[in-house]
């Protein structure tokens, strides 16, 4: 795992040395949360910022530059697919483990690809501009149903996710309690996942359970979802914490 990251680190450094000496825009592949915190932990004096294609996804591209650096404007080099059965009438039933696991069997790596939404039996997929053709071209089946695949210019906002308000009731606003209210845990199982890298605040993992989260935090708890943390509501009669949260299901 070190020797991975240090390769990692060496790969960003490099991107970003490239940038700024020759005034262009460089480019990862789609990095996971933890990848970009490593990103973070490592790159200083280079402007850079990640683009993963709409708003809240957690695998992100990292663009290394700026128009006031570079002396232009440049995106992400992102392409987005529309996946559909060719008959709806005669579809199977398509998870988004379906659409994924189809496209991964085509011999691509997963960094290609940003996060894919399912819904309805239809799929959309950010992906690296360079690979968008081979996957139209290519994947024709998924669970032996027959799909298309189509260039399309941005994913449709009623596909995108929405968050769903939820309330809850904590003794105090540690980390830990407000995982196991929203997610059903004991304080033991939400404190492990602290502890074991598993719990992201804005993408930095957040190893102390007692962390207070600030509102408008985006939490992420690999294994249970994603969540924006909105602070608290009131203060109940028997001094504990009613607070709210926007979850993505």
């Amino acid at each position: 795992m070190a020797d991975e990251e240090n390769m990692l680190k060496k790969r960003f450094i490099e991107l970003a040395e490239r940038a700024f000496s020759k005034n262009i825009y460089t480019f990862t592949e789609f990095l996971s949360p933890s990848e970009q915190a490593l990103l973070k932990s490592c790159i200083r004096g280079v402007p850079y910022h990640f683009e993963g294609g709409y708003e809240n996804s957690e695998k992100a591209i990292c663009v290394f530059g700026s128009e006031e650096l570079c002396g232009y404007e440049e995106s992400a080099p992102i392409s987005f697919l529309k996946i559909e059965p060719c008959s709806m009438k005669f579809s199977g039933e398509l998870a988004h483990r379906d659409f994924l696991g189809s496209i991964m069997s085509l011999g691509i790596r997963r960094s290609t690809l940003g996060d894919l939404i399912a819904k309805d039996n239809v799929a959309y997929a950010p992906c690296l501009d360079n690979i968008a053709d081979y996957i139209c071209e290519n994947l024709l089946e998924i669970k032996h149903t027959n799909v298309r695949c189509s260039k399309i210019e941005h994913i449709p906002e009623d596909a995108l996710p929405k968050p769903v308000e939820s309330e809850f009731v904590v003794a105090s606003e540690r980390l830990d309690s407000v995982i196991a209210s929203i997610y059903k845990l004991s304080r033991s199982e939400s404190k492990g996942l602290c502890e074991h890298e598993k719990v992201l605040v804005g993408g930095t993992p957040v190893l102390s359970a007692s962390y207070t989260p600030k509102e408008g935090d985006i939490i992420s708890v690999r294994g249970h979802g994603k969540f924006i943390y909105r602070g608290i509501k009131l203060e109940t009669k028997k001094g504990r914490l009613r607070c709210k949260a926007e979850l993505y299901k």
